[in-house]
């Protein structure tokens, strides 16, 4: 069915069973996180995750990319492993792993000492179905940039050698940004329309992947939308976009958070 049917919608059902009614190699972009380990039980759901990975690869354009946001529980004192078990079966199934990012929480929730360091993070897995079509890279001031250096070198991993050979004279101004990413998270406006969910990521999160893995008017997809986040940026970026979740209540709440996007910007314009 022609994939035109679900853009710029919020869809509440069955991701998987969604996901079948779409056509092959029909979307560019999916910014998704899933539901971790203990909390497999969402809302008394079940998370399909073979099925949904499958389907993923099925409808995932060549040169497309899977962002999948996750992180491991800690259960009977050990981590449980699954974000890699869950990477690994991307793989297998035909996806290349293009990047393990970092998510770094700047507030993370204060954790009881448990004879561990407090987790601030989460992993990232950048997946993508053959070469990599699009990437806008986003780039960070340099800390010396512009300065004139007599005899500092760098190496160069292009050409697969290791050797310093060529002068950093000057230093560049800007460079492509490292992929540990660092987000406040709750804190801003935009995020605090998400609280009615227990687990959002921040809209900065999403945009920042919307703008380096598509151009405007791509297809981005989230098909475990939850408050919405994905599809909201991608809207703000003038993406196409479509949501779907399992939850009418988190649909509703998407959708309200799609039209105060809509309404701000109408408000902006004017």
């Amino acid at each position: 069915m022609s994939i035109t049917k679900y853009l710029n919608q919020i869809i509440q059902g069955n991701c998987t069973e969604i996901m079948k009614q779409f056509e092959s190699n029909s979307i560019d972009l999916t910014v998704t996180s899933p539901p971790y380990d203990n909390l497999r039980s969402y809302n008394g759901y079940i998370f399909p995750f073979e099925e949904i990975a499958q389907e993923l690869f099925r409808i995932t354009n060549n040169g497309g990319v899977v962002v999948w946001v996750c992180a491991d529980a800690t259960i009977n004192k050990t981590e449980t492993g699954t974000s890699f078990e869950q990477a690994l079966f991307f793989k297998k199934i035909g996806f290349n792993l293009h990047d393990t990012m970092i998510f770094q929480k700047q507030n993370p929730i204060p954790q009881i000492y448990r004879k561990r360091y407090n987790n601030v993070f989460e992993y990232m897995f950048v997946f993508s179905k053959g070469e990599v079509k699009t990437h806008n890279p986003i780039k960070v001031k340099c800390l010396h940039g512009g300065l004139e250096l007599n005899g500092t070198t760098y190496k160069n991993y292009s050409k697969g050698k290791q050797k310093r050979e060529k002068l950093a004279k000057p230093v560049q101004k800007e460079k492509i940004k490292g992929n540990i990413w660092q987000y406040v998270v709750g804190k801003k406006a935009e995020d605090q329309e998400a609280k009615a969910h227990p687990a959002p990521f921040p809209c900065a999160l999403a945009k920042d992947h919307i703008i380096s893995w598509t151009n405007k008017g791509d297809i981005v997809l989230d098909p475990m939308c939850g408050s919405g986040t994905t599809c909201k940026s991608a809207y703000q970026l003038e993406r196409q976009y479509i949501g779907i979740d399992i939850s009418g209540e988190y649909c509703d709440l998407a959708r309200e958070r799609v039209k105060n996007s809509n309404l701000q910007l109408s408000l902006n314009l004017d």
